[in-house]
């Protein structure tokens, strides 16, 4: 597969800097050594901000550890605001909520909104169902916990990128089938919903070259699923395209680049999500691959940010 001619001249650049994810058991620890590098990195070259970021400990699920979250609040107190679950991605393996920093900042400071950020426990170490159950103690605890941080109880959206947006969808189906916490938005950001994309016997002939490859995508569900991925039996709380009825989730936002490996598994998502009634917002971006958005000066980026900042804050302000 050669697909370089069909990126996005401002997003070629950007692939120097990140090369595809050959990840391996082996691999794992280097990589999420990087990862804190560059996160690190990050953090020192970081302007000054007026957002309040406070870290907690919460309750986690039955029997397992407590939950860390990342909370950012607007230095504006008045009045309760709206709020935002949000899930970092990191194919299941990686990741941390310091990795979209500077998105959850700018996401408060352009909405006016209370942004939770959860460190869910990560796989293979831990594998399904504690990082989905990890976001939804979070949820939960943000729901009951509203008043005190500021947030209106019946306005809170969850969201995610990569395998968040997939741990997201999942979220979506669990709080919707245990009935304990309404949700007024799911922001799916090239979302990682489907085990069965790596057992395709015809994948898509242009998706999937770059940054997460198929070797990653096999990689990454199985040490979430702890077995084969495309196994019969695989819990829709794990891979959420195996959700039986999509039917009673709520207003969907999904995004995907047209050269990212999820491309196809996203929008039969969203063709099933409006079958079943769901109002859902489909975005695909041309000449786009997966995690293209760290390209943050590219034209295709910016109206990726403009499309799902701006579909956010229509869920989280319109008139109840």
């Amino acid at each position: 597969m050669d697909t370089k001619h069909l990126v996005d001249p401002e997003l070629l650049a950007a692939l120097d800097f990140m090369p595809p994810f050959d990840l391996s058991v082996e691999m794992l620890p280097q990589m999420r050594g990087m990862m804190l590098e560059m996160l690190r990195q990050q953090r020192d070259a970081a302007p000054p901000s007026d957002i309040i970021v406070e870290e907690r400990h919460i309750p986690g699920p039955a029997g397992a550890p407590d939950v860390r979250v990342l909370i950012y609040s607007p230095p504006d107190v008045s009045g309760p605001k709206p709020g935002y679950l949000h899930i970092h991605g990191g194919g299941y393996v990686m990741g941390s909520p310091e990795m979209f920093d500077l998105q959850n900042k700018a996401v408060v400071r352009e909405i006016g909104c209370v942004v939770v950020s959860v460190d869910y426990r990560l796989a293979p170490d831990t594998a399904h169902p504690g990082p989905v159950e990890d976001c939804y103690a979070a949820l939960k605890w943000f729901h009951t916990n509203a008043a005190s941080l500021g947030v209106i109880a019946d306005r809170i959206a969850i969201g995610g990128e990569s395998a968040g947006g997939g741990l997201a969808a999942a979220l979506g189906l669990l709080a919707r089938d245990r009935g304990e916490v309404p949700l007024v938005f799911q922001l799916l950001i090239y979302p990682m919903l489907d085990d069965r994309t790596v057992t395709r016997n015809d994948p898509h002939p242009f998706a999937g070259e770059f940054i997460w490859n198929a070797q990653s995508n096999r990689f990454g569900w199985h040490s979430l699923l702890g077995q084969e991925p495309g196994s019969h039996g695989v819990s829709p709380y794990a891979a959420a395209a195996r959700a039986e009825s999509v039917a009673g989730l709520p207003p969907t936002f999904i995004s995907v680049g047209a050269l990212d490996i999820f491309l196809d598994e996203d929008i039969d998502y969203a063709q099933r999500l409006v079958s079943a009634g769901v109002p859902t917002e489909l975005h695909v971006y041309p000449g786009a691959y997966h995690g293209f958005d760290v390209a943050f000066d590219a034209d295709v980026t910016k109206r990726f940010r403009r499309d799902s900042v701006q579909a956010l804050k229509r869920a989280l302000t319109r008139p109840c």
